[in-house]
């Protein structure tokens, strides 16, 4: 490599990617000068790009390598990146009006610009796919701002003036994802990174159109061997672009059918047209030959008039169905005499109108090297010219596979090229599952979700976070976050099923699990709570859950009593409540017992209507048929019945109407609520736990109390 240059500004190295060569230009601009160090230029030995598209990535790549090789050599220096420009095959292009508004008056920066152009490619992407080609993805080529507004008046130029609104209506234009694809894989198989990408008769205005003539409506047509690309200017910007899959190929096939050579021996016919009277060439017969430049033009003509007509008819389809003032012709295609002419006459104006740009406007273009300035020059040296205006204040990232541009403010970071790239924020961070909902008693409750895994950041294969700073061509991966598992709960975690169920159960105090139904269904504490369930916690249980918690198995002869009260299965027990069990045999007896005192009592009152007997009496003992018979024959004698008088709580009570009682017949004579539980009941006679069916005494001491 020869030595190192001392080069003042930003070194730059633009490739052309042409159909039929590669022109690789290296320089630098300084001040409104560019300094070309160095230019060469490869032709494709097969055809491996037709039409301004890739065909075989390998041998392209290959070729640019050598390309980047001799500039490497001639430049002194290492080439590591490069700009480029895409022919318009399957051009499409939008123009759309965005308006940017702000909160409250303030001064337009230039970041607001930027922000305000971003929105209008964006909206200008969404009109077109959703017209077409919505399976196809495309990647925007080139944009140009028609005309800015501060608010909603036209302005040349909004940044430092004070607003509350901007807008601008803007022409973008996109390509097809593949074909951008070869174009970078192809530069990545010779060892370079993209710095910029351009549309290529962007890149030619450069050259071709200066600014101050950008007032003019002009037509620019870039004629290379497989495309002609075209743009429109007027008011100072471009206002259209399009392309014709028609160009010197078109003419280069024909020279071969006509002169029996093979496409590179008619290619070198092509360019001898213009440069004298007679042609000279072998034929694949190996034969000389000879053939004036005016016979070949004449075969040409058709297809020089059909290539010029098909120019014109975009420019004027472009241009709103009028002639445009005048027509910039770069490329090779376009040197072939004859074209501007037949160019001029399709669209409608004066021959002197329709003209070859090259090294008439070159004069700010200073070559290190001697090379012949002409039109082909035009667009390897505008596409190094545009990225200085590309590359003002932006920088170029690839965001998971996605190349993207940014306005660099000196703190852009992993999240700003995220929100370029239009990766949703929430995949940047850990996301919580979705949240479980449901209802106890009635009530709505819910259960968050689990956070997720935060997103996997990598910058250059090295890992980072989401507020990682980013460079120009940094190649950024981002994995997206995960969603963590759904809210969950199982029955036995609600605070309503963690408290219990007291209750007296014979002598002891049990303490018994809640229950719970979700949906109407009894379910067990390991239940998962599913979304919407409907679930009841039960403030009781029934006897059977009781007998079932405890494990126990009631032989058939015993019965269940609740709250002294005989029960089944089914019946709801709540907190302390009393739960006995006794024997069937023993309950039937205090049963018929009840029910001899009941008929007892009947009789008794009976004979004391009628004024049988006095209390005093001794009772005899009782045969009801006597019973019948004395009461009508002795209407004056009473029942007898035998008055206990026992202590309860720390007072006498009399119990009277039978001549024996038992310790629940207490109740009857006392005022003691049992339907109102306050506690654990505890019932003593003579200090001895109480058992219901035992005989009362006369002086027995009872007592009866709730007990917390």
């Amino acid at each position: 490599m020869a030595k190192v240059k001392k080069i003042s500004g930003k070194t730059v190295f633009g490739l052309d990617i042409g159909t039929r060569s590669i022109v690789g230009t290296v320089g630098y601009k300084k001040g409104d000068e560019f300094y070309c160090l160095a230019q060469r230029v490869r032709e494709h030995e097969t055809r491996s790009m037709l039409d301004g598209q890739i065909h075989d990535i390998g041998l392209v790549g290959e070729t640019i390598a050598e390309v980047k090789e001799e500039l490497e050599k001639a430049a002194g220096m290492e080439l590591k990146e490069v700009c480029i420009a895409a022919a318009g095959r399957v051009l499409r292009t939008v123009t759309v009006h965005s308006v940017l508004e702000f909160q409250e008056s303030r001064e337009v920066t230039v970041e607001d610009i930027y922000n305000l152009r971003s929105m209008a490619i964006e909206k200008a992407y969404e009109e077109f796919t959703s017209e077409e080609d919505a399976a196809m993805s495309f990647y925007c080529v080139g944009n140009s701002v028609i005309r800015y507004y501060m608010n909603k008046y036209p302005i040349g130029n909004p940044e430092g003036h004070k607003a509350s609104s901007i807008g601008a209506d803007l022409i973008a234009t996109f390509l097809p994802e593949d074909v951008i694809d070869g174009l970078y894989k192809a530069v990545e198989l010779a060892g370079l990174r993209v710095a910029s990408l351009t549309l290529e008769p962007i890149a030619a205005i450069q050259v071709a159109i200066p600014k101050n003539y950008r007032m003019l409506n002009l037509a620019l047509v870039d004629v290379g061997a497989g495309t002609s690309d075209i743009c429109i200017t007027e008011d100072g910007s471009i206002t259209a672009y399009g392309m014709i899959p028609l160009a010197g190929d078109s003419l280069t096939e024909i020279i071969a059918k006509e002169c029996l050579v093979d496409f590179a021996g008619a290619e070198a016919i092509k360019r001898q047209l213009g440069e004298g009277d007679e042609v000279t060439y072998q034929d694949i017969i190996g034969l000389p030959q000879t053939m004036k430049s005016a016979d070949m033009l004449k075969i040409l003509e058709p297809a020089i008039t059909r290539l010029a007509g098909e120019a014109a008819e975009k420019i004027l389809e472009l241009n709103g169905n009028k002639p445009v003032s005048a027509v910039f012709v770069v490329g090779g295609g376009g040197k072939i005499p004859g074209y501007t002419d037949k160019l001029a006459e399709k669209i409608g104006i004066q021959s002197q109108r329709s003209a070859l740009r090259g090294g008439e406007v070159m004069g700010n273009i200073i070559f290190s090297e001697n090379v012949e300035k002409d039109s082909t020059l035009v667009t390897p040296l505008g596409i190094c010219l545009n990225y200085y205006e590309q590359n003002n204040n932006f920088i170029i990232v690839t965001f998971n596979e996605k190349r993207i541009k940014l306005y660099d403010n000196d703190k852009l970071s992993v999240v700003d090229a995220a929100m370029q790239a239009d990766f949703s924020n929430e995949l940047l961070f850990p996301r919580r599952g979705k949240e479980l909902r449901f209802t106890v008693n009635r009530k709505a409750r819910s259960v968050k979700g689990q956070l997720g895994e935060a997103a996997v950041i990598k910058i250059g294969g090295r890992e980072a976070n989401i507020y990682a700073p980013i460079h120009e061509n940094d190649v950024i991966r981002v994995k997206e976050s995960t969603e963590g598992a759904q809210g969950s709960m199982v029955i036995s975690s609600l605070p309503e099923f963690r408290d219990i169920i007291s209750v007296q159960v014979q002598e002891k105090r049990i303490d018994v699990v809640k229950y719970a139904r979700v949906n109407g269904v009894y379910q067990l504490p390991s239940y998962q709570i599913q979304q919407g369930d409907d679930i009841e916690v039960l403030d009781y249980c029934t006897v059977a859950q009781l007998l079932e918690f405890m494990d126990i198995l009631l032989p058939e002869d015993k019965v269940i009593l609740v709250n002294h009260k005989l029960a089944d299965r089914e019946t709801k027990v709540y907190e302390n409540y009393l739960v006995s069990f006794v024997d069937r045999s023993e309950l039937e007896a205090a049963e018929a017992e009840k029910l001899r005192a009941r008929e007892e009592e009947k009789r008794r009152n009976l004979y004391e209507s009628a004024g049988v007997l006095e209390e005093d009496e001794e009772e005899e003992p009782w045969d009801e048929a006597e019973d019948e018979e004395e009461v009508a024959e002795e209407p004056e004698k009473k029942v007898i019945s035998i008055p206990v008088t026992i202590m309860v709580n720390g007072g006498p009570v009399v119990l009277t109407g039978k001549t024996e009682y038992v310790f629940v017949d207490v109740f009857n004579f006392i005022d003691f609520d049992l339907s109102s539980p306050r506690g654990a009941l505890v019932t003593t006679i003579n200090g001895e736990p109480a058992k219901h069916l035992q005989a009362l005494q006369e002086g027995d001491v009872l007592d009866i109390h709730w007990e917390n």
